[in-house]
């Protein structure tokens, strides 16, 4: 069995040397020590995408993950998202100009979205645009019912953590930049308000 200690590694390292690992050696178990909680979800999730058995693991610091190659599942790129369209939120306000009636303007863009005939398949938060999707933020309402229709919602984890919002979170996923990478890579259309 492989190990990688990514554990002194910060967002989005240990989910890029851990892709790294898994498509070189594809046949390999590995067990990977991470430093923190939002490591552990991103690897966790990156390996079950390429067909990974995981595994949590006690370690004296920080976490571990087993991974093992599933069974049936023949380690991959995940499939492109055909036709997808992604909104990529990157402030808390629409536009430039005033700050008030930017929060404004992006609140009722969210809003309108809901009501939109086409919803997007997943919104991206990063920078200052993931205090939306926290916990106080006037855009709730909206991404909750946008995430009650299927709408794949997530913010920059490393994003959460330099606003000191991780544990406000209120709505989706905590997600890492080589996902957000692949996801804008992938998608038919980009919308950024």
């Amino acid at each position: 069995m492989k190990e990688l200690d990514l554990r002194n590694l910060s967002c989005p390292a240990p989910v890029i040397e851990t892709r790294k690992a898994l498509l070189a050696e594809p046949a390999a178990s590995f067990r990977v020590l991470l430093g923190d909680d939002m490591a552990l979800e991103n690897v966790g999730r990156l390996a079950r995408t390429l067909g990974y058995r995981v595994s949590p693991q006690e370690v004296e610091q920080g976490f571990g993950l087993q991974l093992d190659p599933a069974a049936a599942a023949k380690v991959q790129e995940a499939a492109p998202a055909g036709g997808a369209s992604v909104v990529f939120v990157t402030s808390e306000v629409l536009g430039r100009g005033d700050d008030e009636l930017g929060r404004i303007l992006l609140r009722n863009f969210l809003i309108t979205l809901v009501e939109a005939k086409e919803t997007p398949d997943r919104i991206l938060f990063v920078n200052a645009g993931v205090k939306l999707a926290c916990e106080g933020s006037e855009a709730l309402e909206a991404l909750e019912a946008l995430s009650g229709k299927g709408v794949d919602i997530a913010s920059c984890g490393l994003c959460l953590d330099f606003y000191h919002l991780k544990d406000k979170l209120r709505v989706g996923r905590v997600t890492n930049m080589l996902d957000i990478v692949e996801n804008l890579q992938r998608a038919a259309q980009v919308i950024r308000p």
